[in-house]
């Protein structure tokens, strides 16, 4: 992988040249994404008359490509597209991992911000009255995090809008048969949304082994270490209550080491993959692929299977791969 600077990766990377220059640019470096346009209007469709039946679709979907907007269209078309998921005028949140804001994109810490605006372009396509993008961090400010992560920009340019999840909005849940973690402060707005998408970003992460769907799920609470004890029976108990109506796993570029924050381009590998699902125990099933891992290897995705949350057996599953 050819080293670069954060400089020259925000210069060519939608920050200011765009076209064939831009493409060349991050071919040499292992990734070629797709800039979103300025006008947020440009491409809005009217939504669908009828919502696609589930039963017609396959359960997983994975996207292989270079370019990550065309990967999360043809990943959601085939799906069921995204009236699938949302009828028109819905309040859709997006909630990727934006931990920190002192690691640029390509260090593989936070969500592809375009794959985070194609996904507000398509929301409002299929007729979202509003999309927001938010997350908690732990490593600077709401504001530097979304600045430096890229995906503010990304997501402003295509219509949405970044939230800073203020302290006033938490509110305290009981969690209903929790095994462990009884009790929490949780997002309202989050459970309130028409729409919940999760995107994490998979990583390796010191405690958990992995960051995947589940795990990114953390950022909706406000008291993170609470769930450290106990830690997979803490994580299923929260998503028994947070139910993200769609998971799709960035793998793009994954940190393979040193996570949560990473920081060194030498802990990144490139795989330009996109895992789709309305499951998210089988899309973090399928991702521990990516590390040459099995759901056996993280104990919290078989607690979430256990606990009837999703199928960390694939097999039998449909499964449709496509390259982009």
């Amino acid at each position: 992988m050819k080293r670069v600077s954060r400089r020259d990766f925000l210069r060519y990377t939608g920050y200011g040249l765009t076209g064939i220059a831009a493409q060349q640019f991050l071919s040499a470096c292992g990734v070629k994404p797709s800039l979103v346009s300025m006008d947020p209007t440009a491409t809005n469709a009217p939504p669908a008359t009828e919502t696609p039946d589930p039963k017609n679709f396959p359960h997983l979907v994975v996207a292989r490509g270079e370019l990550p907007e065309e990967m999360v269209r043809q990943g959601i078309k085939a799906l069921g597209g995204m009236e699938r998921f949302m009828k028109s005028g819905a309040d859709v949140i997006i909630k990727p991992n934006i931990c920190v804001g002192y690691n640029a994109p390509e260090f593989a810490s936070t969500t592809n911000p375009w794959v985070v605006g194609a996904l507000v372009k398509m929301c409002l396509e299929a007729g979202a009255s509003r999309v927001r993008v938010m997350d908690y961090p732990f490593g600077g400010t709401a504001e530097q995090c979304y600045r430096v992560s890229g995906i503010e920009e990304q997501v402003v340019a295509a219509g949405g809008s970044m939230e800073v999840m203020q302290a006033i909005k938490y509110v305290d849940m009981d969690i209903p048969n929790a095994v462990s973690l009884k009790k929490t402060k949780v997002y309202q707005d989050i459970l309130d949304a028409d729409l919940l998408i999760n995107v994490p970003i998979a990583k390796h992460h010191s405690m958990a082994r992995l960051t995947l769907g589940l795990k990114n799920l953390m950022g909706v609470i406000r008291n993170r270490e609470a769930i450290h004890p106990s830690f997979e029976r803490n994580l299923v108990d929260l998503a028994t209550l947070v139910r993200p109506q769609l998971t799709i796993i960035d793998a793009i570029r994954t940190l393979m080491d040193h996570g949560p924050t990473g920081g060194d381009l030498d802990d990144v590998k490139v795989q330009n993959t996109l895992i789709f699902s309305p499951d998210i125990v089988a899309a973090d099933a399928y991702a521990t692929r990516l590390f040459d891992l099995t759901p056996a290897d993280i104990p919290y995705i078989l607690a979430a299977a256990e606990r009837g949350l999703g199928m960390a057996d694939l097999s039998g599953l449909m499964i449709e791969e496509i390259n982009v």
